[in-house]
């Protein structure tokens, strides 16, 4: 079987060590905080807390995709090294980030036609595309060969479950994501709207629910309805966050309190600079494998 690697977007919103530790390669979308250019490294040269201060203080934010010269670089280093590539990008219904990472394929395809290039669309988002590349580094540490693996991705994808909430409008209004006037009727009644990722990999507003100790108890309710096996779910769970961890270990503890069979505990990670851009402080994003999307 040919050597190969799997690779993501730094938008998958792992830690770096987690991704050093599992043997997975990314490459880092952009961002703009109050008018300076960073890489989207994983909190390295700018961390969570850093960026969404700044966001509450009144800085801009900006992002951009990668281009089709920085996947070519990044892919060429493994095909250069004699290695077939397992790409899985950001969701095409978040990012156009997917056609530039296939246009790259096609161009270094001609180039290296002994290798293989796969491209995948991840559907995913945040740390959900994380515990998706995490899910494929097991089958490949177990010994699983990247045609495969890749049939698999593009089969399963679809069952990874994004279910995410707002304490905090701001950011949605600005981004026109929430109308101002909904905005503001939301901010003074307490409304924390709940939303989940479709079929599609699109982001889509599900209920809007008062009190934040209220949809902390939907979210959950969410997961019991849509994990596989339900309450007796045995796969990981993961959760990212916004500057609002204290909320994070609130939708934890009830999930390890109502699911006793996960794999692990709850892991807790940031919200990165390309997503956090759009979502701003507040969010609190749960993951888990279960049933297909279907809307």
């Amino acid at each position: 079987m040919a050597e190969y690697c799997i690779s993501c977007c730094s938008t998958a919103d792992l830690s770096k060590e987690h991704f050093d530790r599992r043997n997975i390669h990314y490459i880092c979308f952009h961002f703009e905080l109050g008018g300076q250019e960073y890489l989207d490294d994983l909190g390295q040269t700018v961390p969570p807390e850093t960026m969404y201060r700044r966001m509450s203080e009144g800085a801009d934010t900006k992002t951009s995709q990668v281009s089709i010269g920085e996947y070519e670089e990044h892919f060429e280093q493994f095909l250069k090294a004699g290695k077939d590539v397992l790409h899985l990008c950001l969701s095409s219904g978040i990012s156009g980030t997917y056609n530039s990472a296939c246009i790259a394929r096609d161009s270094l395809q001609e180039k290296y036609p002994g290798r293989k290039i796969y491209v995948a669309d991840s559907l995913a988002a945040s740390s959900g595309f994380g515990l998706l590349m995490d899910t494929l580094a097991d089958k490949r540490d177990a010994g699983m060969d990247i045609d495969t693996l890749y049939a698999w991705t593009q089969e399963n994808k679809n069952r990874l479950q994004h279910w995410f909430f707002s304490t905090d409008l701001t950011f949605y209004i600005k981004g026109g994501r929430i109308s101002k006037t909904s905005g503001f009727i939301g901010t003074v009644l307490s409304i924390c709207p709940l939303l989940h990722v479709n079929f599609e990999g699109r982001l889509i507003p599900k209920e809007k629910i008062r009190t934040k100790k209220k949809v902390i108890e939907r979210i959950v309710e969410q997961m019991e309805q849509n994990a596989q096996d339900g309450l007796n779910y045995a796969g990981k769970c993961y959760i990212s966050q916004s500057a609002c961890l204290e909320d994070a270990q609130a939708v934890a503890a009830l999930v390890e309190e109502r699911f006793p069979h996960l794999n692990g505990k709850v892991e807790i990670y940031p919200i990165g600079a390309t997503i956090g851009s759009h979502t701003g402080p507040g969010t609190v994003a749960l993951f888990f494998w279960g049933v297909p999307r279907t809307d």
